[in-house]
C-alpha cells in the first residue's frame, strides 16, 4: 500500500535527483583518464557486483528464471545499462556533461508515447500536448547539431546522447511489461548482463584498464557505486513507500543538477539554448504529467 509521501521520502527523492544529476560530471572526470567502453564496462560491473553483494547480505533470493523472465531481464539489461552507459560515455568526450543531463530529461516525455503503443497507458489530449512541447526543446537542444551533421563528432555526440535517453525510455516501458520479481535482484540481474556484454568488448578495444590517476579513478569508483548501486537502492525504497509516481519528480531535478555541475564544477558554458530547451522540457512534462504532480504536490 502505497501512503502519502514522508519527509524521508521528499529528502529521498531530492538526494536521487542530486546524485543522477551530478552523473554527468562525474563520468566528464572518469573519462579524463579512461576511455569511454572502460568507463561504462566499470560502472556496470562494479554496480553488479555491489547489488548482489548487498542482496546476499539481505537474504535475498535470485529470482527463478522464466524463459518470459530471462527475456525481459536480457532485453532491459541491454537497454537501460549496456547501450546507453556506452552511448553516454562516448558522447560525453564530445558534448559538455551539461547536454548530457539535459538529453535524460526527454526520457519521461518518450515514454508516453511509447506507453501508448507498446502498454496499457493510452496518450490523450494532455498529454500530448505535453510531448510536443518537450521535444519542441529538445529539438532546441539538438537543433544546431542536426543542422551540422557529417561535420565532426559533436553532432553525433548530441544524437548519442538523445539515443541513450531513447533507450532508458525503452527499458522503463519493459520493466513495466516485466512478469512479477524483486526491483533489487531485477537491477542487480539486469546490470549483470550489460557487465557480460561490455567486459569482452573493453577487451578487444581498449584491454584491461591501468591506474590513470587519482581523480579518473576515483570518480570510475564513486560511478559504480553511487548512481548505479546506492541509487538503485534509494529509488526502490522510495517506489514503495510513495509509489512510481511521487519518483517523476527526479526526472525534473536531473537537468538542472546536471547544468549547475557542469557550469560550477566543471567550468561548462552554458549556451542560452540550454536553459530554452529546459524551460520547454521542464513545462511539457508538467502539462503531460500534471494529474500525477498535482496529486504529489497537493494530495488530491
Amino acid at each position: 500500500m502505497v501512503q502519502q509521501p514522508t519527509k524521508q521520502d521528499w529528502s529521498g527523492v531530492f538526494t536521487l535527483g542530486l546524485i543522477w544529476g551530478a552523473t554527468f560530471m562525474v563520468v566528464a572526470m572518469a573519462l579524463e583518464g579512461y576511455g569511454p567502453i572502460t568507463v561504462a564496462t566499470s560502472r556496470t560491473t562494479l554496480g553488479a557486483v555491489t547489488l548482489l553483494l548487498m542482496m546476499r547480505a539481505t537474504g535475498r533470493k535470485l529470482p527463478v528464471l522464466t524463459p518470459a523472465l530471462s527475456v525481459s531481464i536480457v532485453l532491459i539489461g541491454v537497454l537501460s545499462t549496456a547501450v546507453p552507459f556506452m552511448l553516454l560515455s562516448w558522447g560525453q568526450q564530445f558534448v559538455p556533461s551539461a547536454f548530457a543531463g539535459l538529453s535524460m530529461a526527454a526520457i519521461p516525455l518518450m515514454v508516453l508515447p511509447l506507453a501508448h503503443f507498446f502498454s496499457d497507458e493510452p496518450l490523450n489530449l494532455r498529454r500530448l500536448l505535453g510531448v510536443c512541447l518537450g521535444f519542441s526543446g529538445a529539438l532546441v537542444l539538438i537543433g544546431p547539431g542536426l543542422a551540422q551533421l557529417g561535420q565532426g563528432a559533436e553532432p553525433l555526440a548530441q544524437l548519442a546522447c538523445i539515443t541513450a535517453a531513447l533507450c532508458y525510455a525503452s527499458s522503463s516501458v519493459l520493466t513495466r511489461r516485466c512478469p512479477p520479481v524483486d526491483p533489487l535482484a531485477l537491477a542487480a540481474l539486469t546490470l549483470l548482463v550489460g557487465a557480460a556484454l561490455l567486459v569482452p568488448i573493453m577487451l578487444m578495444t581498449e584491454g584491461l584498464p591501468k591506474w590513470q590517476g587519482t581523480r579518473p579513478t576515483l570518480a570510475l569508483i564513486v560511478l559504480g557505486l553511487v548512481p548505479t548501486a546506492f541509487a538503485t537502492l534509494l529509488r526502490v525504497s522510495i517506489t514503495r513507500s510513495a509509489g512510481s509516481v511521487f519518483l517523476t519528480l527526479v526526472n525534473y531535478q536531473v537537468p538542472i543538477w546536471s547544468m549547475v555541475f557542469g557550469a560550477w564544477i566543471l567550468s561548462e558554458a552554458l549556451p542560452l539554448r540550454f536553459f530554452i530547451a529546459l524551460a520547454l522540457i521542464l513545462t511539457g512534462m508538467a502539462i503531460s504529467q500534471w494529474f500525477s504532480l498535482r496529486k504529489v504536490l497537493f494530495g488530491h
